[in-house]
Protein backbone atom coordinates (compact mmCIF):
# COMPACT_ATOMS: atom_id res chain seq x y z
CA UNK A 1 0.00 0.00 0.00
CA UNK A 2 3.05 2.24 0.00
CA UNK A 3 3.87 3.97 -3.26
CA UNK A 4 7.56 3.89 -4.09
CA UNK A 5 8.99 7.35 -4.62
CA UNK A 6 6.33 9.05 -2.51
CA UNK A 7 6.95 12.61 -1.40
CA UNK A 8 8.72 13.25 1.87
CA UNK A 9 7.03 15.10 4.70
CA UNK A 10 7.48 18.88 4.81
CA UNK A 11 6.90 21.75 7.23
CA UNK A 12 6.73 20.95 10.93
CA UNK A 13 7.29 17.24 11.60
CA UNK A 14 6.98 15.50 14.96
CA UNK A 15 9.09 12.35 15.33
CA UNK A 16 8.84 9.86 18.18
CA UNK A 17 9.07 6.15 18.86
CA UNK A 18 6.51 3.74 20.28
CA UNK A 19 6.31 0.10 21.29
CA UNK A 20 3.47 -1.71 19.52
CA UNK A 21 1.93 -5.18 19.83
CA UNK A 22 2.99 -7.86 22.27
CA UNK A 23 1.36 -8.61 25.58
CA UNK A 24 -1.09 -6.10 26.99
CA UNK A 25 0.09 -6.70 30.56
CA UNK A 26 3.63 -6.40 31.80
CA UNK A 27 6.40 -3.87 31.44
CA UNK A 28 5.54 -0.46 30.04
CA UNK A 29 7.81 1.94 28.20
CA UNK A 30 11.24 1.25 26.74
CA UNK A 31 12.14 -2.42 26.61
CA UNK A 32 8.58 -3.65 26.89
CA UNK A 33 8.80 -7.41 26.42
CA UNK A 34 7.35 -8.84 23.21
CA UNK A 35 6.62 -5.44 21.68
CA UNK A 36 7.99 -4.06 18.41
CA UNK A 37 9.70 -0.69 18.27
CA UNK A 38 8.18 1.67 15.68
CA UNK A 39 9.43 5.09 14.58
CA UNK A 40 6.65 7.55 13.74
CA UNK A 41 6.76 10.86 11.85
CA UNK A 42 3.72 13.14 11.62
CA UNK A 43 3.21 16.40 9.73
CA UNK A 44 1.38 18.92 11.86
CA UNK A 45 1.11 22.64 12.26
CA UNK A 46 0.60 24.63 15.43
CA UNK A 47 -3.15 24.95 14.73
CA UNK A 48 -3.77 21.26 15.57
CA UNK A 49 -4.09 20.24 11.93
CA UNK A 50 -2.68 16.77 11.27
CA UNK A 51 -1.01 16.02 7.95
CA UNK A 52 0.53 12.84 6.57
CA UNK A 53 2.20 10.08 8.60
CA UNK A 54 5.09 7.66 8.11
CA UNK A 55 6.01 4.55 10.12
CA UNK A 56 8.95 2.16 10.26
CA UNK A 57 9.54 -0.93 12.38
CA UNK A 58 13.09 -0.96 13.74
CA UNK A 59 15.12 -3.43 15.77
CA UNK A 60 16.62 -0.83 18.11
CA UNK A 61 16.57 2.89 18.73
CA UNK A 62 19.99 4.30 17.93
CA UNK A 63 21.37 7.37 16.19
CA UNK A 64 21.96 5.74 12.77
CA UNK A 65 18.48 4.19 12.67
CA UNK A 66 16.79 7.47 13.58
CA UNK A 67 18.85 9.50 11.10
CA UNK A 68 18.15 6.99 8.31
CA UNK A 69 14.41 7.12 9.02
CA UNK A 70 14.30 10.92 9.12
CA UNK A 71 16.36 11.24 5.91
CA UNK A 72 14.02 8.81 4.13
CA UNK A 73 10.72 10.41 5.17
CA UNK A 74 11.40 14.10 5.91
CA UNK A 75 12.40 16.74 3.36
CA UNK A 76 15.67 18.53 4.25
CA UNK A 77 15.07 21.97 5.72
CA UNK A 78 11.92 20.88 7.57
CA UNK A 79 11.46 21.53 11.27
CA UNK A 80 11.76 18.27 13.21
CA UNK A 81 10.30 18.26 16.73
CA UNK A 82 11.38 15.40 19.01
CA UNK A 83 11.56 14.50 22.66
CA UNK A 84 14.83 14.82 24.56
CA UNK A 85 16.19 11.37 23.69
CA UNK A 86 19.89 11.70 22.79
CA UNK A 87 19.59 9.71 19.52
CA UNK A 88 17.88 12.75 17.96
CA UNK A 89 20.66 15.21 18.87
CA UNK A 90 22.46 15.28 15.51
CA UNK A 91 19.38 15.97 13.36
CA UNK A 92 20.29 19.67 13.40
CA UNK A 93 23.59 18.89 11.65
CA UNK A 94 21.83 16.74 9.03
CA UNK A 95 20.03 19.66 7.39
CA UNK A 96 16.94 19.88 9.60
CA UNK A 97 15.83 22.51 12.07
CA UNK A 98 15.75 20.35 15.20
CA UNK A 99 13.57 21.36 18.16
CA UNK A 100 14.08 18.90 21.04
CA UNK A 101 11.62 19.01 23.93
CA UNK A 102 12.46 17.10 27.06
CA UNK A 103 9.34 15.36 28.32
CA UNK A 104 9.43 15.07 32.10
CA UNK A 105 6.83 13.94 34.57
CA UNK A 106 4.18 16.62 34.67
CA UNK A 107 5.77 18.60 31.83
CA UNK A 108 2.62 19.66 29.96
CA UNK A 109 4.45 22.18 27.76
CA UNK A 110 6.74 19.49 26.32
CA UNK A 111 3.86 17.05 25.84
CA UNK A 112 1.94 19.69 23.89
CA UNK A 113 4.88 20.05 21.47
CA UNK A 114 4.47 16.38 20.53
CA UNK A 115 0.69 16.10 20.71
CA UNK A 116 0.24 15.20 17.02
CA UNK A 117 2.58 12.23 17.07
CA UNK A 118 1.15 11.00 20.38
CA UNK A 119 -2.38 11.26 18.98
CA UNK A 120 -1.40 9.24 15.89
CA UNK A 121 0.29 6.57 18.03
CA UNK A 122 -2.86 6.35 20.15
CA UNK A 123 -5.08 6.05 17.06
CA UNK A 124 -2.77 3.40 15.61
CA UNK A 125 -2.88 1.28 18.76
CA UNK A 126 -6.66 1.61 18.97
CA UNK A 127 -7.01 0.61 15.30
CA UNK A 128 -4.70 -2.40 15.71
CA UNK A 129 -6.55 -3.56 18.82
CA UNK A 130 -9.96 -3.20 17.21
CA UNK A 131 -9.13 -4.48 13.74
CA UNK A 132 -6.65 -7.24 14.54
CA UNK A 133 -7.91 -8.11 18.03
CA UNK A 134 -4.42 -7.99 19.52
CA UNK A 135 -3.03 -10.57 17.05
CA UNK A 136 -0.23 -8.31 15.83
CA UNK A 137 2.90 -10.27 15.03
CA UNK A 138 6.23 -8.51 14.48
CA UNK A 139 6.67 -10.20 11.08
CA UNK A 140 3.46 -8.59 9.75
CA UNK A 141 3.46 -5.31 11.67
CA UNK A 142 5.09 -3.21 8.91
CA UNK A 143 2.31 -4.25 6.51
CA UNK A 144 -0.30 -3.19 9.10
CA UNK A 145 1.51 0.13 9.55
CA UNK A 146 1.52 0.67 5.78
CA UNK A 147 -2.23 0.03 5.65
CA UNK A 148 -2.89 2.44 8.51
CA UNK A 149 -0.70 5.05 6.81
CA UNK A 150 -2.55 4.60 3.50
CA UNK A 151 -5.93 5.05 5.18
CA UNK A 152 -4.83 7.91 7.44
CA UNK A 153 -3.13 9.90 4.69
CA UNK A 154 -6.28 9.72 2.57
CA UNK A 155 -8.83 10.41 5.30
CA UNK A 156 -9.76 13.80 3.86
CA UNK A 157 -9.96 12.71 0.24
CA UNK A 158 -12.74 14.52 -1.60
CA UNK A 159 -13.02 11.69 -4.09
CA UNK A 160 -13.61 8.50 -2.10
CA UNK A 161 -13.60 6.43 -5.29
CA UNK A 162 -9.99 7.44 -5.84
CA UNK A 163 -8.99 5.43 -2.77
CA UNK A 164 -9.96 2.19 -4.46
CA UNK A 165 -8.41 3.38 -7.74
CA UNK A 166 -5.10 4.22 -6.02
CA UNK A 167 -5.07 0.88 -4.24
CA UNK A 168 -5.65 -1.01 -7.48
CA UNK A 169 -3.02 1.10 -9.23
CA UNK A 170 -0.53 0.22 -6.50
CA UNK A 171 -1.37 -3.48 -6.69
CA UNK A 172 -0.58 -3.71 -10.41
CA UNK A 173 2.52 -1.47 -10.41
CA UNK A 174 4.24 -2.88 -7.30
CA UNK A 175 5.91 -6.26 -7.42
CA UNK A 176 4.59 -8.47 -4.61
CA UNK A 177 7.02 -9.87 -2.06
CA UNK A 178 7.87 -13.54 -2.19
CA UNK A 179 6.32 -15.96 0.25
CA UNK A 180 9.55 -16.23 2.24
CA UNK A 181 9.64 -12.45 2.65
CA UNK A 182 6.15 -12.54 4.20
CA UNK A 183 7.27 -14.88 6.95
CA UNK A 184 10.49 -13.49 8.35
CA UNK A 185 11.85 -15.82 11.03
CA UNK A 186 11.63 -14.34 14.50
CA UNK A 187 14.94 -13.77 16.22
CA UNK A 188 15.20 -14.88 19.80
CA UNK A 189 16.61 -12.36 22.29
CA UNK A 190 20.02 -13.13 23.70
CA UNK A 191 19.74 -14.87 27.04
CA UNK A 192 22.21 -13.76 29.68
CA UNK A 193 23.06 -16.48 32.15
Amino acid sequence: MVRSGRERLTGRIEVDEAYVGGQQEGTRGRGAEGKTLVLVAVEGDAKAKLGRVRFRCVAAIDRSTVESFVKDVVEPGATVVTDGLSVYNRLGTEGYEHLPHVVTTGGDAARQQLEHVHLVISLLKRWLGATHQGAVTPSHLQAYLDEFSFRFNRRRSRYRGNLFYRLMQQSVTTRPPGVKALYVPKTQPDVVT
